[in-house]
Formats: C-alpha cells, structure tokens, sequence
C-alpha cells in the first residue's frame, strides 16, 4: 500500500516532536491505518544549518517553503511554523495545491479561519486543528465530533498553561507576581516576552477557535472582553481562600439564544468547581451541554510532546480520510452557513465581583462606597475591613474588600470610576469577576 507523505513547515519544539513521534510510532500507525507508513518526506525551515532538537537527514530540509507546499509528493503539509504570516500564505497555496493540511496555529485559525476553511472546501481537502486549543487535550475532537448530537450551552477553560502556572505558584506560595514570572522566565515556563500569554490573547486567541465549534458562529478577537494577570497581588488570593474561592485565568462563552458572551479573565471559582484543582501547566475545558450535561477535558496544554501527540492524531485522522477517499467530510460541517448571532458587548455582561479598595481610615469611607455602589444597582454580598494596627502608627491605606451579587459591567465600570475620584480612595480599586 502507498505511503502517506507529510511536508512539515517549522522545525521547533512542535516541529521536531511530531517528527520523533512519527519516527518512534511508525509501526504502531502503520497498524492503525491498516498498513501505509507516514513519513516526513520535506521539511521547511528559515536556517538550514541550525542545531536541531531532532536528527532530520539533512536531504530533506529546504529553506523554500513555498516550493514544499506545492511539491506533488507531498500528501499532508503539517503547520507548526506560528505566527498569521508567511503561515496563512503558505497553508492557503498548500490547499489550492489539493493538501490536506494540519495546523497548531490559533492565530492563523482566529484571523483568517473563515478563509481557510473555505479554501479547504473548495478544493474538497482536509483542515484540522486539534493542537491549536489545549495542545494534547482532545477538546476540539470532543467538540466536533463526541458531542455532534448535543448543544452546547457554556464552556469554561483553562487554556494557557503559562497564566495557570503563574497563578497556581501564588496561591501556593503568595510571592508577587513579578518575582514568580521571572523565575518562571528563568525555568522555560514563559517567554521572554510574556505578554501573550500573562495579557490573555494567547487564551482569547483559543476562545475564537473554540466558539464556532460550540455555537456555530464566528467571533473575532476584538470582540472578546479580555484582561490579563498585571496587578494580580498576594492579598488576592489570600481573600479569595477567606471567600471560598481559588483564582483561576478562564475563557468563558455562554450561549443566551439571541447572543453569546466571551470573555477572557483571571477569575474567582468556586473550590468545590472541577476547574478548581487543575494547577500548574496543566490546561482543562468545562463543557456544560444539553444532554449530556457536565464534561471536563484535561491534560498538558503545551510542550514538545503533548502538542506533537494532537498533530500526529490529526495526520492520522486524514490519512484515514485519503485511505477511505472521504476528505473533506468534516470541513463541509464547519464552513457551512453558520447562525449569525450577536455578540454581547463588554458593558452587557453580567457577574459577580470582588473588589479591593485601598482607602484612608476616616469616618464615612464605607457609607461613601456603598453608596456609590447601591446608586449603580450593585448589591454588597460580603464585606471584610483590616483595620489599622492598634498602636495606629502604620501609615498604609486600610483595606476593605467587598464581594458583590450579580451586577452588570457597565455599571460596575460606572461605579470605579465614581469611587476613583473620592479622596479617601488612595490606590485603583482591584476588580475580579467571580464565576459560580
């Protein structure tokens, strides 16, 4: 039987794990599809002459990736290159091309997905994108075909390994945040450049891949309620313990019908909610559907080897589709007319709150706050004050905490602001949205 031929664009981290996957399981996947072998026949790469973390017979590394694309023997082009551009460019060639192409690319998928999903459709082609969400935690899969019959009412995630694993090593160990990034920089867990990841659009990049296959319609990055982890302190979490609550970094998407709200936010849960223990670098999907109800979906999130197992699924999965001449199948069901359905702007969203206010201990300073608040239809659910120390020579503002009950975030916004021009407010309020 014919062999399955792959051309892969990037020979990273991803790039390399699925090439040593592929080496190391060859004969576990020949059984699979019944017999053909897969192999990496090109691989395109910017440097020719740089070290690698596999070793790849140097007669197949081309530094003319518009060439690999387009190359006849060519069956699958596999994308783990990152990045909109040349990635985009290059995936769209290889599709004209009649390639059946595998991509992790989030990015490429929230900006241009509509595009390509119609390009691979048109050409009646294989896309798919398993390790573009949650590296090897099959969410995607689930998504599109385990829970095909049902409807998706909401999904809760954690999909950025390196935001959990910040929030994760402050709860355990109530270090600022600087001081944890930095050593995460230190040990490989974030970039050196980590504001894709500690700023949520790595995350609200996922959210945009994730949402048409929940809801059936698209949504764009810029239409997606997105906060980071900046300013997050110590004392946070310690109230969220006092609270009953653990701070996780969440995408949330929750169908109301006639609209969808996505946000991206670090966030206050529940401890007994099942998101709740998933620490670390470890991603998880809450999945609340219908019929079936409460499904999770956990796993490593990122990394050489748990991104490279959804790649090397995925080939596997359209080498099925080409054995079985079926390509195409499953883009038919995600490039077609799809519902449009409003999204709800940030204002419209609704949720509870916890807010931190650093103010001067004075008479009045609470009536003051709860004022504002009660004017703006929010409603106080907890209250917690630390007072001075008793010999009253600390100079620092008091702290007062509040949790509220469910409010909208136009009108907490409005409230801020109001509480940031009284003169007994000494710092910004610190704002976190509470998930129930």
């Amino acid at each position: 039987m014919r062999r399955i031929s792959v051309g892969l664009l990037g020979l990273g981290n991803v790039g390399s794990g699925v090439v040593k996957l592929l080496s190391d399981n060859a004969e576990g996947i020949a059984r699979r599809l019944g017999g053909p072998q897969v192999e990496v026949r090109r691989v395109a790469v910017r440097e020719a002459d740089k070290p690698r973390l596999v070793d790849v017979d140097k007669s197949l590394v081309t530094t003319h990736a518009e060439a690999l694309v387009v190359d006849p023997e060519i069956d699958i082009v596999v994308e783990v290159m990152g990045g909109e551009e040349p990635a985009r460019t290059l995936v769209l060639a290889a599709l004209a091309a009649g390639k059946h192409v595998v991509t992790a690319n989030k990015a490429l998928l929230a900006a241009h997905g509509d595009e390509l999903f119609a390009a691979a459709e048109a050409r009646g082609v294989d896309l798919y994108f398993e390790a573009s969400v949650g590296g090897g935690v099959p969410v995607i899969r689930a998504l599109r075909e385990g829970l095909a019959s049902d409807r998706v009412d909401e999904l809760v995630g954690i999909v950025n390994g390196t935001s959990n694993f910040l929030l994760t090593a402050m709860t355990d160990s109530a270090r600022p945040f600087a001081e944890i990034l930095a050593e995460a920089q230190q040990k490989g867990y974030a970039e050196a450049d980590p504001s894709l990841d500690v700023d949520g659009w790595d995350a609200a990049h996922k959210l945009c891949v994730l949402v048409p296959l929940c809801f059936g319609t698209r949504i764009r990055v810029d239409q997606v309620l997105v906060e980071g982890l900046r300013g997050i302190e110590p004392i946070d979490f310690r109230y969220a313990e006092r609270f009953g609550y653990v701070v996780k970094p969440l995408v949330i998407a929750k169908d109301h019908g006639d609209s969808v709200e996505v946000r991206v936010h670090p966030t206050l849960i529940p401890r007994r909610f099942m998101l709740a223990s998933v620490n670390g670098v470890y991603n998880a999907v809450y999945v609340s559907s219908h019929a079936l109800g409460s499904s999770m979906y956990y796993g490593r999130g990122a990394g050489m080897m748990p991104t490279a197992v959804a790649v090397v699924s995925d080939v596997i999965e359209v080498s099925r589709n080409v054995l079985a001449s079926a390509a195409g199948a499953p883009l038919r069901r995600l490039s077609s007319p799809r519902v449009e359905r409003r999204i709800r702007a940030p204002g419209e969203l609704e949720s509870r709150y916890y807010l931190r206010f650093a103010v001067a201990d004075k008479p009045g300073v609470l009536a003051a706050l709860s004022r504002i608040l009660g004017e703006n239809e929010i409603s106080i659910h907890e209250m917690v004050q630390e007072g001075r120390p008793s010999d009253g020579t600390s100079p620092d503002p008091v702290t007062v905490v509040m949790t509220t009950h469910k409010a909208k975030e136009s009108s907490m916004q409005t409230a801020l602001a109001q509480i940031g021009q009284l003169d007994v407010v000494l710092q910004p309020t610190r704002l976190l949205r509470i998930y129930e």
